[in-house]
């Protein structure tokens, strides 16, 4: 018997014990394809040398000092490497030991910097429905993933919400892109109204929505709307790219695509790709100077950890100098369309969509009407099943429709994937997908 409490405490994991480049294996010697970095975590695969003996010469250097009463080199280095790569505006960092911690430390930033100015009354924050932004109470209260948040709803806040931006399923047939970008944008002035924007603090929001929604990025347009609309009203613009940002849709920062700038930018999972707990909160430098002369209550015992920084610094260093931004580019084109070619024939996918290499595959009964799965089938908890059975992880989610209509899978493999290991993770999948369906489609 074990004395861990699992995360599903019901049931025991396999144990990993070891990794290499794409692939983890267990106790049994099982080989698995890491087909999902984890949770779109390792960037870089796994055991990375170079990372590796950066981790092991800060720890034997300074394994940690509280930032209380110190600085340290690696955090310092790795801040200027953020900041060079953020947009101008841009100035500071603040580090935290992962995305939910980071999350909550960008909602307290916004409420500082209007504190700074003034506005004692801006404290609402409005986010959108089916986005996930962490699992402290803080950030789960901006989250809009009803199963995550169902047994803790009385300690909740219940901030306003608006619709995500989710075209495969909310754009009209007879509605236009950018018609379709409007209107979902429009949301958001609207809640801010209802609400009254001297009591609005930030608009929160995945610029692609990952766990959720599975790697669902918004149509042209919407996310230059939500700026000009947070403008208007004095509201901050949060963008949480926990999950999508540090490189994994090909630029450093997922907001590139969308050519706009927030306020403040939150990162994690890919920012020391797991071989370190890390997040960190970028934020412009006007609200850094503003915070600067008001003060900010807040901190942590292991913010800008050390060896936490200095392997952050060593993974942004390797996706540099092995140019690897514009291979996941490229790698990602080519993974899409060979899950598009392999696994259309089944007739059981209604949209493959993300950007770079985080993709989500929605999974339906029947393409031609959307029509999903009986929620009771737990597809996609099946087939992740089914897919480590044949030697591939994947990232499975339901309720992505309403919170309990809708399955998907996501993928989010190391950057330095080869053509031939996509090859490999498509096959795998594919046959997954078979083993499932040969069970849930008997007669």
């Amino acid at each position: 018997m074990s004395s861990v409490f699992y995360r599903t405490p019901s049931q025991a994991p396999r144990t990993a014990v070891s990794g290499a480049g794409v692939y983890l294996y267990d106790a049994q010697g099982q080989r698995y394809l890491d087909g999902s970095g984890g949770a779109a975590v390792s960037c870089l695969g796994h055991a990375h040398p170079q990372v590796i003996a950066a981790i092991q010469a800060q720890a034997a250097k300074l394994p940690y000092a509280h930032t209380a009463f110190f600085t340290s080199t690696a955090a310092e280095q790795l801040a200027d490497t953020l900041i060079r790569q953020a947009p101008t505006e841009f100035g500071k960092v603040y580090f935290l030991s992962g995305g939910s911690e980071a999350m909550e430390t960008a909602m307290k930033l916004a409420r500082s910097f209007h504190l700074a100015n003034g506005e004692h009354s801006r404290s609402l924050f409005i986010s959108r429905r089916q986005s996930y932004h962490g699992n402290t109470l803080g950030a789960l209260s901006i989250s809009r993933n009803p199963a995550r948040r169902k047994p803790y709803e009385p300690l909740l806040t219940n901030y306003p919400r608006i619709a995500p931006c989710y075209a495969y399923r909310e754009q009209r047939d007879d509605e236009s892109a950018t018609a379709y970008a409007a209107r979902a944008a429009d949301e958001l002035e609207a809640a801010i109204l209802a609400a009254g924007a001297e009591n609005v603090a930030a608009f929160v929001a995945e610029t692609v929505v990952g766990a959720t929604l599975g790697a669902c990025p918004a149509v042209p347009g919407y996310f230059t709307r939500i700026r000009a609309i947070c403008d208007r009203y004095g509201v901050l613009y949060i963008a949480d790219e926990v999950m999508c940002g540090m490189g994994r849709t090909g630029y450093a920062f997922a907001t590139e695509h969308e050519q706009v700038t927030p306020d403040l930018i939150v990162v994690a999972k890919g920012l020391a790709g797991g071989y370190q707990p890390l997040g960190a909160v970028l934020m412009r430098t006007l609200l850094a100077d503003a915070l600067t002369a008001q003060g900010f209550e807040h901190g942590h015992t292991y913010s800008g950890h050390p060896t936490a920084c200095a392997a952050a610094l060593a993974v942004q260093t390797v996706i540099e100098q092995d140019g690897l931004l514009p291979q996941v580019r490229v790698s990602g084109e080519y993974l899409r369309a060979q899950l598009t070619e392999r696994l259309a024939p089944m007739h059981v996918v209604g949209e493959i969509r993300g950007r770079g290499l985080l993709l989500g595959i929605e999974l339906v009964n029947d393409p031609a009407t959307k029509l999903p799965f009986e929620p009771g089938l737990r597809v996609a908890a099946r087939l992740k099943e089914a897919a480590m059975t044949r030697g591939l992880i994947c990232y499975p989610g339901s309720g992505c429709i309403d919170g309990t209509r809708g399955d998907h899978i996501l993928l989010a493999p190391a950057y330095l994937i080869s053509r031939s290991e996509m090859d490999e993770l498509t096959d795998r999948l594919a046959l997954a997908l078979q083993d499932l369906l040969t069970v849930i489609r008997q007669p």
